[in-house]
């Protein structure tokens, strides 16, 4: 789900390399119809969907004559990761469209492989609970967590002493508070590491990126806050780790190549050779970490905040900052404006623990309509 993004276009690529024993079943977009009409030209799935219905149409006329089943609008996710033929679900769906179809998935018993960060922020607890229940395998994709992951399985949940989740620190990690009140957008898309979309780039910048993880390492490793921890390592080598209760620490080590993560939700227990970039060790010279400061990385300490509180709050803070981050890609408000808003929505915002998937998505949808009044008063 997602497969013409950055990581689509990547988890395609591993799958080309892992062989004949991985079948692509089903392939999604939101509008980019000439991509995904290659796409499945190539891989021949059994059906597609296009999230944007206004594309449907046009998208039938792409693929028309090739059998492909097309499904039309956000639904069609839902159906996708309930066909009984697939085993492995592997979303990358930004916002909230996927949440129905990731809970669908796991309350099928999937494997679910998750690279973006909404299924476990806005429903993490929902998310979790249905996949226990279920019998269902939930391996996060992006590196920190998958990183955590991978490290956690040198110990019991109980004798981890804290995680850490390690940073690039994005263009300002030197930068004070008031440097950053003129940087430009160009600045702010300059990451020093990483090839991104413009959203997760500026989500970098802020450190937006780790607070959101903070609430993700939280469900996912069903682990307190007060056992998550945040360092800025601008090498992006070391892509977390874990520190036991005797004093071990033990860390997950690669380049800046998501195919690794990819790989490794796709065929775990099972690690395979694959397409990723070999780590050289002694080609490093050495590895830095600091902690970030929590003047300029504000949105870093509400992260923190709103994993404590729990409940809808991290739906708000998540929401506040796609309609933020959108605002200030357009050109409409300065680059910290965008933590300003996000700081007055859960301001404004009374927290409801125990929600259903609707009311999260009503609080979502608040949160959206907030920022645009907050914009329209000043």
């Amino acid at each position: 789900m997602g497969s013409t993004g950055s990581i689509g276009k990547n988890a395609l690529r591993v799958i080309d390399a892992l062989g004949p024993e991985y079948r692509i079943v089903a392939l999604s977009a939101h509008s980019n119809i000439e991509l995904l009409a290659e796409q499945v030209r190539k891989y021949k799935p059994k059906v597609i969907a296009v999230t944007a219905v206004d594309y449907v149409m046009p998208m039938r006329d792409l693929v028309g004559s090739l059998g492909v089943e097309i499904l039309g609008g956000p639904g069609g996710l839902k159906e996708i990761a309930e066909l009984e033929e697939i085993d492995i679900v592997l979303t990358a769906v930004v916002g909230a469209a996927g949440l129905e179809a990731v809970l669908a998935a796991a309350n099928k018993g999937k494997h679910l492989a998750i690279a973006n960060k909404e299924p476990f922020v806005i429903a993490g607890e929902l998310l979790m609970k249905a996949a226990k229940e279920n019998n269902a395998t939930v391996l996060p994709v992006d590196s920190e967590h998958s990183a955590i992951f991978q490290a956690m399985l040198s110990g019991n949940r109980n004798e981890v002493h804290k995680i850490v989740l390690t940073a690039s620190g994005g263009p300002f990690r030197e930068l004070g508070p008031q440097e950053l009140q003129n940087v430009t957008l160009e600045q702010a898309l300059s990451h020093p590491v990483w090839d991104m979309g413009p959203k997760i780039t500026i989500d970098s910048a802020t450190m937006m990126n780790k607070a959101l993880e903070v609430i993700e390492a939280h469900w996912i490793f069903d682990m307190p806050v007060e056992k998550i921890d945040v360092l800025i390592h601008p090498e992006s080598i070391v892509h977390s780790f874990v520190e036991f209760v005797d004093g071990s620490v033990i860390a997950q080590l690669g380049r800046a190549d998501m195919c690794l993560p990819i790989q490794y939700a796709l065929t775990y227990p099972v690690r395979v050779g694959g397409i990723a970039r070999r780590l050289k060790l002694e080609e490093l010279g050495r590895l830095t970490f600091s902690r970030p400061n929590p003047v300029t990385f504000r949105a870093l300490s509400l992260g923190f905040d709103v994993a404590r509180a729990g409940g809808t709050a991290a739906v708000v803070f998540n929401a506040a900052n796609e309609a933020a981050v959108k605002e200030f890609l357009e050109g409409r408000i300065k680059f910290v404006r965008i933590v300003e808003l996000i700081e007055q929505c859960l301001s404004k915002h009374n927290v409801k623990t125990k929600v259903s998937l609707e009311e999260l998505l009503e609080a979502d949808a608040w949160a959206r309509r907030e920022v645009s009044e907050l914009l329209c008063s000043v």
